[in-house]
């Protein structure tokens, strides 16, 4: 029997890795192969991904596994952010690079939909929060654009389906990336005709769809043979990263919520079937598709962007300061000076996060933050009172309370963003694994190979490969009342 060994790409919205995932005792070891930005790219003012350099830096990504040895494989499977896609022609051909969803083209677009078929229905049909770079106002816009490229399209893929297309030469769409897009009936898992009729969207582009485990195909020999790797299987794992992220959650009691936190965050709890109702509606919880027939009941909300997007900002300006020390710093400065939501219009894609902030909170009196120390203790802590305020939400429309809180992905390593969610929810953090989308990658496509028999016997093997770490509610007074003084702010 070849070894146990997978290889996940997941492609971020700042960079992408190539991780290998070796089963052994029921263990998932993870060595991470290869690490590449991912870059944003401005082509006649509109905001693109580049497809051609990701897809060379997914063979690189190959390359390098065959050079560390491991050119036998059981398996690859990519995922990526959602609501992302790109088109293939009739020749097969990719229509142009993807467009980035901070791209313009979606402002009003919204406003247009609900002009012929009313929010409350498309949320009926859907169960997905209304976000103005969702797919279906992204393929809406290029409808009322009359765009060329939809007379060219055969088939719309999202972003881990084209590059499945490219491995593979099969098209088809997977189900947790689906249902990203608003245009997938949550309940029976299917594309909502209704939707594409009312807003005059091409039904016909709309590719099969496959659930997390399935295998897509083989690698194409020419891709093999370029990169020096034996035939294998290219799985579907959750290709949504979020869905793969909660699929590694090591969760091992009931009444938990997960947060996947990177440069979003996403909070919410999984259940057995969609929760769509006047609340959810109102308070713009989404229902996305999860492994094993479960749905993600959460709401996606802005994450360590603000602290990256200032990160940027002051590398511009000749400051080469970390995320470690600016945690530092924000340890030093005082807390509770200022607070904004994270979710207000001015931080979607700012030119200058620092400068954004000071205007939120000059518009609404608060202390200006000066310090960079400042700066970074505000987005942490606005960060923490925000997830308050979701749970709180949460357990409005639950029949039982949240009682623990799991912190995936990369944000899980600032411990102080941790302390913090502890202290403003109240609620104990586990902490890990940091490279959950990886992990959760990695698990479904050993499930899809019947090396584990599910989900839970995946988490306990997550639970038990990597560390994880504690964290206890603090300063709870103080927290509390900041919390009620603010959280009017919130939406």
């Amino acid at each position: 029997m070849p070894p146990e060994r997978f290889i996940a790409f997941d492609f971020g919205a700042e960079s992408g890795r190539a991780i290998l995932g070796n089963l052994e005792r029921k263990k998932i070891r993870l060595e991470e192969l290869h690490r590449f930005p991912n870059k944003q790219i401005n082509v006649s003012g509109h905001i693109h991904w580049d497809m051609s350099y990701l897809m060379a830096e997914l063979k690189n990504g190959l390359r390098s596994a065959v050079e560390s040895g491991y050119r036998e494989l059981l398996g690859l499977g990519v995922d990526t952010w959602g609501v992302d896609f790109g088109l293939v022609g009739r020749d097969n051909q990719i229509l142009g690079h993807p467009y980035a969803y901070r791209d313009p083209r979606t402002q009003g677009m919204m406003e247009k939909a609900f002009r012929l078929m009313s929010r409350e229905k498309i949320y009926h049909c859907t169960g997905i929060q209304f976000m103005q770079f969702n797919s279906v106002f992204q393929l809406l816009s290029m409808v009322e654009s009359q765009s060329p490229l939809l007379e060219q399209c055969e088939t719309l893929l999202f972003m881990p389906d084209l590059f499945n297309f490219l491995l593979t030469g099969q098209k088809c769409s997977e189900y947790t990336i689906a249902s990203t897009s608003q245009l997938l009936n949550a309940r029976n898992k299917n594309w909502e005709p209704e939707i594409f009729e009312k807003l005059r969207l091409p039904f016909d582009i709309m590719a099969p769809l496959v659930q997390p485990g399935t295998s897509i195909g083989r690698l194409l020999p020419e891709i093999a043979e370029k990169t020096g790797t034996l035939p294998l299987d290219v799985i579907a794992p959750a290709c949504h990263d979020t869905a793969s992220a909660v699929a590694a959650v090591p969760a091992q009691s009931s009444n938990w919520a997960y947060l996947s936190s990177g440069t979003w965050s996403l909070l919410g709890v999984e259940a057995d079937a969609p929760v769509i109702t006047q609340d959810s509606l109102k308070n713009n919880f989404t229902n996305e598709g999860g492994v094993d027939g479960t749905i993600r009941f959460l709401r996606n909300t802005m994450g360590l962007w603000l602290l990256q997007s200032c990160l940027k900002s002051w590398q511009e300006q000749g400051d080469s300061l970390g995320y470690d020390e600016l945690e530092g710093l924000a340890q030093e400065a005082q807390g509770f000076k200022c607070i904004v939501d994270p979710d207000d219009q001015l931080f979607l894609n700012p030119p200058d996060m620092p400068a954004a902030i000071v205007g939120f909170c000059r518009s609404t009196g608060q202390h200006l933050p000066d310090k960079k120390g400042e700066f970074v203790r505000c987005i942490l802590e606005s960060l923490a009172l925000k997830y308050r305020f979701l749970i709180e939400k949460i357990n409005a429309m639950r029949p039982k309370p949240v009682e623990v809180l799991h912190i995936v992905g990369g944000g899980s390593r600032n411990e102080l963003l941790n302390q913090f969610t502890a202290n403003a929810t109240g609620l104990p953090v586990i902490a890990g694994p940091v490279e959950a989308t990886a992990v959760g990658n990695i698990m479904v496509q050993a499930i899809g190979k019947k090396i584990l028999s599910g989900i839970e016997e995946g988490r306990r093997v997550v639970a038990r490969s990597f560390p994880l770490k504690d964290f206890h509610p603090a300063d709870q007074d103080k927290w509390n009342e900041v919390y009620h003084r603010i959280k009017g702010m919130f939406s």
